[in-house]
């Protein structure tokens, strides 16, 4: 693929990503995706991976589904021996091929695990930014009366 340079174009279900699911509010919708495979200039092959997605997640704060847009450009730098990780140029990703077959949809399917929001909270439900203690709160002190006040009723006369 990579010396024929394939593209692929479509769309998977939301149902069909099983490790997708647990995550997930819901299971309706759909992702858009692009994958192009290629080399680069330096002879790096790759996978050129670009994902658009609606995904319903549950606020954490609230506990109320929302929708999370995530779009992915991300390129994966293919290589077949881990050790090889190290001369991929900046910018790209690691991704490990075997000798099997490499399913797209399981790489778009770690893509957008990836890029799942570690606590989901939905956009405006975001809590005071009030400094949180667990600690007495402190004790105010009485005002004073400043010292030199008496300085000044004297200089008054």
């Amino acid at each position: 693929m990579v010396t024929a340079r394939r593209t692929f174009h479509g769309a998977l279900p939301l149902a069909d990503l099983k490790r997708l699911a647990p995550s997930l509010a819901g299971a309706e919708g759909s992702v858009a995706y692009d994958l192009e495979f290629g080399t680069d200039k330096l002879g790096v092959p790759f996978l050129a991976v670009r994902v658009d997605a609606v995904l319903p997640l549950t606020c954490q704060r609230t506990l109320e589904t929302f929708e999370q847009p995530v779009r992915i450009d991300m390129r994966l730098g293919l290589l077949a021996d881990e050790r090889d990780e190290a001369a991929l140029p900046p910018g790209y990703e690691p991704l490990l091929v075997g000798h099997e077959a490499m399913s797209l949809a399981a790489v778009i399917e770690d893509e957008l695990i990836l890029a799942l929001p570690l606590v989901p909270t939905k956009p405006g439900t975001e809590g005071p930014h009030d400094a949180w203690s667990t600690a007495p709160a402190a004790e105010q002190e009485p005002a004073r009366e400043n010292p030199f006040a008496a300085l000044q009723a004297l200089k008054k006369t």
